[in-house]
């Protein structure tokens, strides 16, 4: 027995339409117990059946007993077609063909129907012999074979794909689409399609939280992954080994390109689908949330001819949004930039970008010590992960190159002793380093819905540090609005900590002192840690004390027992 007939079966004996003593009794006489063969014993009422799918579906059922097809629906599908797929056109509405199906769940007629039909398609649901019997009535006269492609070919979903029909004709193609569209309208970075034991979970991660959706019927599992790896160009035969792909989907006039990644799991494969908004990319420092002390000195940084400015932090954090800022920012006709990315997410126009292929030997080490032939006046390296790529990136920094990278460190400082392990020696180090940014992202309080409100004591103890003697301390929280879907939060910002390498720190490097004198020694040059930068916007009113200790707890400021994360 199918899935699609073990699914009819389920659903037949879930909403009473048949008993299990008479799907039993079916078995009994040797057959398999389908919902065809108990039609057949008249233990199921077919008509039940195919209201009860309608509706499992939402979709409309039709009692096509009786009904009359006009001559231009009958012209919208092929009389090969429609026989060979029991389906039949029953009307022609304001340019939509209501087509009648008898089962929504062959995933393959219902594709076929959408791209075979020579109009939108609206789909109804009715009984197979029902449409059997209309085909036959109407079609007898061989009218509307002369919009048949090939006498008696039915397109598949791969000749779909050429077919250039609307892309929301098919159930499938249709919620796929709705997908993406609702994480777009959603602001989400990510949409997860994991498969779980009895379900199709789909989450969407909104400002760094991930979000469920409505999860879609388990049973067409295979058939939306199979659509999503379709679109981003990657084989749909292969589920044993991780893929990755990209798709470029056009939303109401806005193209929004997502990044595809497959992982086999246990029940099924798991996909993850990267938005890449070109909208959504930080075009300048302004936009970052730093202070305005920390932007002029940054700025000031960025006019420096050469060394080197890492940026550090874990996966997600924002640093590639830091980079790209400063490259927008560096970015005129009267400079080069070349930047090595694994793997490019967004294109920068009037930047050179080079892909990260270590298939053929073109390693972020091989592609660097190649873009320094190019004479670039800035670089960018994606991540430094080896002594290899530490070494040429250090080496161009000192003949006159202004280079941009990242590390995964907790903290500024630890960048300059991952370095050094890495295999960098100290001196060249201590000779290029300009300054070390580490970064986190927290959520922004909702513009639309924010209203304040006193402090408790607990919050002043942990403010008092960064709010110096003043009265009342007011903070400012979302309520939350149709805006932010409740939350109270609408977009991020990020809590930085800079470490601007000075003559006594440099001096410490070249020394390889130890990290925590080396911490102290940036104290003392005016390093602000992130938690106390992430302090400073909750009393600007820009962020919450939830949201700053949730990612910044442990970074040596003092703490308070009633916030721990």
């Amino acid at each position: 027995m199918t899935n699609a007939e073990d699914f009819l079966l389920r659903l037949a004996l879930d909403r009473g339409l048949v008993t299990a003593a008479a799907v039993d009794a079916v078995r009994q006489t040797g057959s398999a117990g389908s919902t065809e063969e108990l039609v057949a014993s008249g233990a199921l009422d077919r008509q039940a059946l195919a209201r009860a799918v309608a509706e499992e579906f939402g979709l409309p059922f039709v009692d096509v007993a009786g009904w009359r097809i006009p001559a231009d629906a009958l012209r919208g599908l092929p009389r090969s077609f429609a026989v060979r797929h029991k389906v039949c056109p029953l009307a022609l509405s304001d340019g939509v063909l209501q087509v009648a199906v008898p089962d929504p769940l062959d995933l393959s007629v219902v594709d076929a129907v959408g791209h075979a039909a020579g109009h939108p398609v609206k789909l109804c649901v009715a009984p197979a012999e029902d449409l059997r019997r209309l085909v036959a009535r109407h079609y007898g006269s061989g009218v509307g074979e002369t919009l048949s492609h090939e006498p008696g070919d039915a397109m598949d979903a791969t000749a779909a794909e050429s077919a250039a029909m609307p892309a929301d004709d098919a159930p499938v193609i249709r919620t796929v689409h709705e997908i993406i569209r609702e994480a777009v309208r959603r602001r989400a970075s990510d949409i997860h399609l994991e498969p779980l034991a009895r379900r199709l979970r789909v989450r969407y991660r909104v400002d760094g939280r991930l979000v469920e959706a409505v999860s879609p019927p388990r049973h067409l599992q295979l058939a939306l992954i199979s659509r999503v790896k379709l679109m981003a160009n990657i084989s749909i035969a292969e589920k044993r080994v991780p893929q990755d792909g990209r798709i470029h989907v056009d939303l109401a006039g806005r193209t929004v390109d997502l990044r595809v990644a497959t992982l086999p799991t246990s029940q099924g494969e798991s996909v993850v689908l990267r938005l890449l908004d070109p909208e959504g990319v930080c075009r300048g420092l302004a936009d970052l949330g730093l202070e305005a002390e920390d932007e002029a000195r940054f700025t000031n940084l960025l006019g420096s001819p050469d060394g080197i400015v890492l940026v550090t932090g874990p996966t997600g954090s924002g640093k590639t949004t830091t980079l790209h800022a400063s490259l927008h920012h560096l970015n005129r006709t009267s400079r080069k930039i070349i930047t090595v990315e694994d793997p490019i997410e967004y294109r920068l126009p009037g930047i050179n970008q080079v892909p990260v292929r270590p298939e053929v030997g073109m390693t972020f080490a091989a592609a660097l010590r190649a873009m320094l032939r190019q004479a670039p006046n800035v670089v960018m390296v994606g991540e430094i992960r080896d002594r290899e790529t530490a070494d040429i990136a250090i080496n161009a920094s000192l003949t006159g190159h202004l280079v941009f990278s990242t590390l995964h460190t907790n903290d500024a400082v630890g960048a300059v002793t991952r370095l050094i392990d890495i295999g960098a020696r100290p001196f060249l180090v201590a000779a290029a380093l300009r300054a070390t940014v580490a970064q986190r992202l927290v959520r922004r309080i909702c513009p639309h819905c924010r209203q304040a409100s006193p402090a408790t004591p607990a919050e002043r103890r942990l403010l008092r540090t960064a709010a110096g003697p003043r009265g009342e301390i007011q903070l400012m929280r979302g309520r939350g609005c149709a805006r932010c879907h409740g939350t109270g939060y609408l977009g991020r910002l990020g809590i930085f900590e800079m470490f601007f390498i000075t003559d006594e720190a440099r001096a410490l490097v070249y020394r390889r002192a130890p990290a925590a004198q080396l911490r102290a020694r940036a104290r003392l040059d005016g390093l602000r840690t992130m938690r106390e930068d992430g302090l400073r916007k909750v009393l600007a009113g820009w962020t919450t004390i939830e949201e700053v200790l949730a990612v910044a707890a442990g970074d040596g400021t003092p703490s308070d027992p009633d916030f721990s994360p």
